[in-house]
């Protein structure tokens, strides 16, 4: 018995680490993703690309974050212009817009206009703005 509480201690302190890991709002770099119900844009983008994201060097590089702009626009995101087009992606690095993308271009364009937003958060971070 003694052996499961420290298996099961070490599990969730492994949970604990995991979690203390992860990007919280505002602060490093993450997608913010602009949606709405009924958005069919949004849904081919969830889609196509939804499911995957978290799991590339993309997703891992620049978290997503879904913003329901019916549900009224974040505090933390009251120095970023607000959107109404959905979708839009908004790269963010410590609550400071890098890059914007309106609409979905489909996944072959995506990504390489992904990528565009990333090269522009790396060279943010060369010159220190």
């Amino acid at each position: 018995m003694r052996r499961l509480n420290v298996a099961g201690a070490l599990v969730g302190s492994a949970l604990l680490a995991g979690l203390s890991a992860l990007p919280t709002p505002g602060t490093a770099a993450e997608l913010i993703m602009v949606e709405q119900p009924g958005c069919s844009w949004c849904m081919v983008w969830n889609e196509e690309i939804g499911v995957a994201y978290p799991k590339t060097d993309e997703g891992k590089r620049a978290p997503l974050r879904r913003v329901d702009i019916t549900d009224g626009w974040p505090e933390d995101l009251d120095n970023i212009q607000r959107e109404r087009l959905t979708p839009t992606f908004i790269l963010l690095e410590d609550g400071e817009e890098i890059a914007r993308l309106r609409g979905y271009p489909g996944e072959h364009f995506f990504w390489p206009l992904l990528s565009d937003m990333l090269e522009q958060l790396e060279e943010h971070r060369k010159s220190g703005s």
